[in-house]
């Protein structure tokens, strides 16, 4: 998409996708199991501690591939807004029943839990293109906090979605966070890099 071209409706346009995903997630309840079975560990950077998401209305359910990435060693982490603007902070992931909600009424580790910082992502999606663009909810809070923690060292960020939330293109505005890698219940993709 070039420089002048206009950015679309993006609410109009979430709308239209949210729809989409209620009747992909009906349609194939058991995604996360499925994509987990296809996430290729070799084919990952090293990391030690991934970030996940608590899955929120007809979000890929992440818990599958979340187990996995433990299996091989990983520590799990949950994100935590403090504030509505701000980036998220990650605490380590531990008793479900534990959680509380955040500053947006999302589940998630008590402020006892230990912050960490994750060097892979999972990140959840509302729609994503073949050049790694990622439509989320809308409120930046994944591309904010992805955003921060590029500035400060390497991390890899992998989309999970249902393939059927592929669309052709997705704007890019300046403050938008590449995806380095999709999962999806039929594969993994990795996005080439300028």
């Amino acid at each position: 998409m070039t420089a002048e071209a206009p950015i679309p409706d993006k609410p109009a346009l979430r709308a239209t996708l949210r729809v989409r995903r209620r009747t992909l997630a009906a349609a194939c309840p058991d995604a996360g199991r499925r994509a987990a079975a296809l996430l290729p560990m070799e084919a990952l950077p090293a990391f030690k501690i991934v970030g996940g998401y608590h899955p929120i209305g007809a979000e890929l359910d992440p818990r599958p591939v979340l187990e996995a990435l433990a299996a091989a060693g990983a520590v799990i982490a949950l994100p935590v807004a403090t504030t509505a603007g701000a980036p998220l902070i990650f605490r380590a992931a531990g008793d479900p029943a534990a959680c509380i909600p955040d500053a947006l009424g999302i589940p998630a580790p008590p402020p006892t839990a230990v912050a960490l910082v994750p060097d892979l992502i999972l990140a959840p999606v509302l729609a994503f293109d073949a050049q790694g663009r990622r439509l989320g909810q809308g409120g930046g809070h994944f591309d904010r906090t992805i955003g921060a923690l590029r500035a400060r060292r390497p991390l890899f960020v992998i989309g999970l979605a249902f393939a059927g939330q592929e669309v052709d293109a997705l704007p890019a505005e300046p403050h938008d966070q590449p995806l380095d890698a999709i999962l999806t219940e039929i594969g993994y993709r990795r996005f080439a890099k300028d």
